[in-house]
Parts: C-alpha cells; structure tokens; sequence
C-alpha cells in the first residue's frame, strides 16, 4: 500500500487540495492511529497541509460539479486545479493522490498519467477527518457558510435528480399495479362478507347471482326482501344486465325465501357496507383505465404483446422499465418465480419454466408439451419490446403487434407444423411501418453530399478493415448483428423442428408400408394353402 501524497476534497464550496506532511501516520498498519488523529484538530492539522483551494461562483456551477463527479467526469475546474497544483510524477516516483469516488479516480488517472489514485481505508479515514474540520482548515470561510451551502447544494442536486429521473413515468404504472392487485384481494374480501352478512336474510340470492359486483348492487336495490314484488322486475333486470329470467327468479325466490327478518339498523349497517364495496369496484374499474393508458405512453409494444397488467406486473418486478430492458431473456422468462428457482438450484430438482408470464394468454393456449418452449419464446420477444419501449423517442404499437403475431404464428407451429415468418422478415416489415408513419424527409441539400463522400475517406476505411482482419481482431458486436444473429437462430430452431417432423412422418410411412407389405405374404400364402 503506497503512502498518499495529496488529498481531493470535493465540497459543496469548492474543490480543496490538501497535501499529506507525515508520511509515517498514514502507513496502513497505522490505521487506527489514523483515525485517532482524524477526530483530534491538533493533531490532524499537523498531518495535512491546504495546498490550494478553487471555490465555486455560485450554486448552478457547484450543481454542475455534483453531477460531473456523480458521473465520473473531470470538469474544467478541477483539471485547471490538478494541473496548477500537482507535481508532474515520473515513471519511478509518481504522485499519489488520495480521492473518495473510484470512478472520478479513474478518470483523473487517464487525464493524467503521472498520478496514481487511492481510494483505501486509510485515505476515507484522512478525508473524513478533512469533512470534519474544513470549516476551521479553510480559514476564508465564515461559519455556516458550509453548512448553508450543503444544505443548498442537496437540494438542488435532489430536485434536479427527480426532474429528470428515467424512472418518473414508470413510478405511476408500478403504484397503479400494485393499488390494483391489493384491491383486487380487498374487493373479494369485503364481498365475501356482504354475502355472508345478507345471507342470513335472503340466502338463495348466492346462487342466483354470483358475481360479486351484480351481488352487491342487488343488496343495495332490494334491501328488504318482503318489499319486493313483481313491479321491480324492470329495475331488477338493469342491474343484471336486461337479463329478465335471472331478475324474475331472484323476485320468485324471495317470496319463498328462507331467511329471517331483519331489523332496520341491521339493514342500514349491510347497505352501507355494500354501497362502500360498489364504490371501491367503480373505482377499480377507473384504476384500470387509467393503467392501460398510461402503459400505452410508456410502454406500448410490452402491452400490445402480453396485455397491460402482466407488463405492469413485469415493470413493478423488475423496477423499472430501464431494468427491465437490461434484463436478459431468461431472466425475464423466470421474472416473479425466484423462491421457485432458488429452491430447485438448492435441492437440484427441476428449475421452474415461467414466472409472471404464465398469466398470459399465449401460455395457456400452449400444449402441455409446448408450454416452456412458448414461454421461452415468449420471454425473448417481451425482452425485444421492453427494450424498444425504453430506448425509442416515439412510443408506437407496430413492433408490439409483430412480435404478438410471431408468437402466434410459433403457437401454430408447434400445433400444425406451418412454418412461421422469418425473424428477420418480420422486423424489417415492422420498422418500414414505422418509417412509413414518421414519414422521414432527407433534404435536398443533404442528400448530394451524402452521395458525394471524399474518396480518401472510403480508402482509410478500407485499410482499416483489412488491418483488423489482418490482426484477426473480432469487430464488436451491433445492434444489428445481434439481432441478425438472434433471427437465424429461430429460423434454425424452425428448420430443425421441420425436419424433425418430416424425419418423423417419413419413418411411420415406411412403417406402414412394411405392415402392408407382410399383410399382403400373409395373404398370399393363405390363398395358396
């Protein structure tokens, strides 16, 4: 462990350079000697020396450095300051400067290649020891003006954080999920309770109606059962949907009913508790629109492909839209099942096919067979559409409506044998769709000097290229290849499952035929005998 030369101080006033005097005191093995000193102002002032200080002009420039340093980027400022201040380190002696942020150390390293960074215990001791007594170190510094500046600094560096955040619209989906899914409990609750509070007055109107929203609406309608007659069978019927035969059987059953009487007070406790549980259903019913509009802004081709609430279910897990376009497909597949997985990897049994996605309707209209490799296909094209959700400017359903249409022609295939759109056929159909809608318009000015491109420069390329396959250096992977390689490998996967079938199909047809053929000896030989 090298013994640091100069400290980083980055505050909320300015940048501060300090510049170690006692080399033995910040050896590691004197940690706690170090840390001692830090807390005591006598004794840590004697340990760093102020080498020089750059204050920031006023809080927008002190806000920008925040985030030039959250980012790991060096700014102007702090580059002027290294450079001014900072000894050129050579090859055998180089200067070590001790910083809190490994990736500002980072950069600082590539900016400047005679400094070493270190970001060690012993250098958060020395720098925590320098927040402690900055105010007193830097003597220009009246008190309070840290403690104001911090203050300022926070909440400016927070407000700004919010205001531009890449999670803000996905916060309302992942709320008006989960709101939706503890109503959804609370609903079947509450009326589970009406019916069996009002059963003990009108017991046989759970069987006639067993809706729970219809149910509920019918207790506030008829109340007492005696009350009702033969007048009320239009009301009755709109509120079971103009169905006349259901509304004459709940009047019928009521004048043969069962149940006792009730009091008054009693019927005005269940009235109310029922009117509350209508109320919570409206409201649900609002809820859910709301969700499906706001999935068609921030993720329209996710709920094109898998419905609204399961690609909710899916942000909410994930956290956010962003993280679940980083997700890799298998991730995504076994999004929600991980107590499922984690259970098979520990007694080494049989690792779970799907998680939230099994709520989709592609899952269940898969054979029993079919249902891991349809949902394996399935996870694949949702990871497609959350990331073109994510990363477009403009949010459109047509890659959505693609990639809901490959999973169906996949269904089908896996059911008949028809062979399915090509991959790369169908994204290429997609995207012309979508450039067909944005109507994109190439100037007249751009487009000859686009075609008239320097000779020199196709030649540099060129011998570029022939460098690197000269050096056998693989080019990195696009977007592109990728996705080029993603739709051969589908259209592989179907050319095998074809010829698997056709394989199949051709054995069971020699089959047939050597039955035929020892069929027809047999016969031949029982019309000779």
């Amino acid at each position: 462990m090298s013994a640091v030369d100069y400290l980083l101080q980055e505050s909320a006033v300015g940048y501060g350079l300090y510049q170690v005097v006692n080399q033995a005191d910040t050896i590691g093995n004197r940690l706690k000697e170090v840390q001692e000193a830090a807390l005591d102002l006598a004794k840590f002032g004697k340990m760093v020396k102020l080498v020089s200080f750059a204050p920031f002009k006023g809080a927008a420039e002190a806000l920008e450095n925040a985030n030039d340093i959250s980012e790991g980027i060096v700014s102007e400022q702090l580059k002027a300051l290294l450079e001014l201040n900072l000894p050129k380190g050579g090859k055998k002696k180089r200067v070590v400067l001790g910083i809190v942020d490994k990736n500002l150390a980072q950069s600082i390293k590539a900016e400047f290649p005679g400094v070493d960074c270190e970001t060690n215990e012993v250098v958060q001791d020395l720098l925590r020891g320098l927040r402690l007594h900055g105010p007193k170190l830097l003597k220009q510094l009246a008190d309070g003006d840290m403690d104001r500046a911090q203050l300022g600094l926070g909440h400016a560096y927070s407000r700004a954080k919010v205001k531009f955040s890449v999670q803000k619209n996905d916060n309302h989906i992942i709320q008006s999920i989960a709101l939706l899914d503890l109503m959804d409990k609370d609903i079947n609750t509450f009326a589970m309770r009406v019916r069996e509070w009002y059963g003990w007055h009108f017991p046989e109107l759970v069987k006639i109606v067993p809706d729970n929203y219809k149910y509920c609406k019918l207790v506030l309608f008829i109340k007492d059962k005696k009350t009702l007659s033969d007048e009320a069978l239009h009301d009755l019927a709109a509120l079971v949907e103009d169905d006349s035969g259901v509304a004459q059987s709940v009047i019928d059953a009521a004048k043969v009913s069962m149940g006792q009487d009730i009091s008054e007070t009693d019927m005005e406790n269940i009235t109310t508790f029922a009117e509350k549980v209508t109320s919570l259903a409206d409201y649900r019913k609002t809820l859910y629109g709301y969700l499906v509009d706001k999935m068609a802004v921030v993720a329209p081709n996710l709920a094109t492909l898998i419905g609204e609430v399961v690609g909710a279910r899916l942000i909410s897990h994930a956290g956010s839209l962003t993280n679940l376009s980083k997700y890799p497909a298998s991730t995504v597949q076994i999004l929600g099942a991980e107590k499922a997985l984690f259970r098979a990897l520990k007694t080494k049994g049989n690792t779970p096919k799907y998680g939230l996605i099994y709520h989709s309707s592609f899952i269940g209209k898969a054979g029993p067979k079919n249902k891991g490799r349809i949902s394996r296909f399935l996870a694949n094209k949702c990871s497609i559409a959350s990331r073109i959700d994510s990363f477009s400017d403009q949010p459109t359903t047509k890659f959505g409506e693609v990639l809901k249409k490959q999973v169906e022609e996949r269904l089908e295939f896996y059911a008949t044998g028809a062979a399915p759109t090509k991959n790369q056929d169908a994204m290429k159909a997609a995207m012309d769709s979508v450039l067909g809608d944005i109507n994109v318009d190439v100037d007249e000015e751009e487009a000859p000097a686009k075609a008239k491109e320097p000779k020199k420069e196709k030649k540099d390329k060129k011998e570029k290229k022939e460098k690197k396959k000269s050096k056998g250096a693989e080019p990195e992977p696009t977007a592109e290849t990728v996705s080029k390689k993603r739709s051969r490998e589908d259209d592989e996967e179907v050319d095998e499952e074809a010829e698997r079938k056709k394989r199949k199909a051709e054995k069971k047809a020699a089959k047939e035929a050597k039955k035929a053929a020892k069929e027809g000896k047999k016969e031949k030989k029982k019309s000779k005998a």
